[in-house]
């Protein structure tokens, strides 16, 4: 779902939009479409942090 797209895009993906790219989960595994994003959400954050402290 990310590929290719900028750092800015791949933060609007949401926890919706990865169940429904999945076709749709059944409500006891909703939770692994929220480890995807959340996961996502969280490397991006850590890249911006990464970057900020090498640039000063």
């Amino acid at each position: 779902m990310v590929k290719g797209k900028t750092i800015e895009e791949a933060l609007k993906i949401s926890n919706a939009a990865v169940a429904e790219a999945l076709g749709g989960l059944p409500p006891a595994k909703m939770h692994c479409s929220n480890l995807a994003a959340d996961a996502l959400h969280e490397a991006i954050k850590n890249y911006h942090e990464k970057n900020a402290k090498e640039q000063g």
